[in-house]
This record gives C-alpha cells, structure tokens and sequence, in this order.
C-alpha cells in the first residue's frame, strides 16, 4: 500500500429533483475538484479500503467555500469512496450533490467550469471518464 495524499478530491454532481437529470461540475479539462489526477493514476479494486478513512465534512466545507457558496450547498453521497494509486500515493475521491434546485452555474462559471452530462464527458482523460462511470452507476443504484 503506498502513502495516502492529505485530502479526498470530489466530483460535484447536481441530481435534478424533478426528472433526476445528472450533471457533474467539470472545472477545465477534469471533473475532480479542483485539479485533475496525473493520467499515469489507477483505480484500485472496488473492494479497496484503507485503514484510514475520511469524513467528508472537511473536504464539503472546503469546497463551497472556495465555489463562493453558501453552507450546506453540498452534501455527501453516501457511501460512495473510490481510490486511486497516484505516483503521490493512494488518493480519496468521493462525491458531493448540489443541494440547490438548480446546478451553482454562476459559481462553475466563476472557475472557468460547467456543468455537463457523462455523455459530454468524452473528452476527459480514461482515468476520469472510469471514475464518472462508477459515480454515475452509485448513483443509480
């Protein structure tokens, strides 16, 4: 097992309320806030865990504060913690849902972001597009 880097990245996702519409927050060239992941990086098996777990508050507080919103705007998904070996060591990424009615467009834009839809993720790097699906296939259930 190698080093485990200091904090979680996150995908942001908005989940529409009335037609369950998907979007993820993508920030440039990468859906993980807020830098990509090296190309080089892999996911682990999805029954990897480490010994040290993370609670997602820290990384959700941060987030919003550096998005300009408000607290509480993110939540955590449950249960929802993937890993990637990284040549700086093992790295958390875990979701975070909008809690607005509609998508924080204003503050994505503000970032130089957008939302889209994991159709519209074809250009993103293999390793982010394998992550996206395994979010999207969390959140169906």
């Amino acid at each position: 097992m190698s080093a485990m880097t200091e904090s979680p990245r996150l995908i942001i996702l908005h989940k529409q309320s009335t037609s369950a519409r998907v979007r993820f927050m993508s920030l440039g060239d990468s859906v993980l806030a807020f830098s990509p992941v090296p190309e080089t990086s892999a996911l682990h098996d999805e029954d990897y865990s480490p010994t040290v777990q993370f609670h997602p508050t820290a990384a959700l507080r941060a987030a919003e504060k550096e998005l300009d919103l408000a607290e509480g705007a993110l939540e955590p998904v449950p249960e929802f913690c993937i890993w990637l070996d990284t040549p700086a060591g093992d790295q958390a990424v875990l979701l975070a849902a909008c809690t607005t009615i509609d998508p924080p467009f204003a503050a994505a834009e503000k970032r130089g972001g957008k939302f889209i839809a994991i159709t519209e993720a074809r250009r993103l790097p293999t390793i982010e597009r394998d992550i996206l699906r395994r979010a999207y296939e969390h959140l169906l259930g």
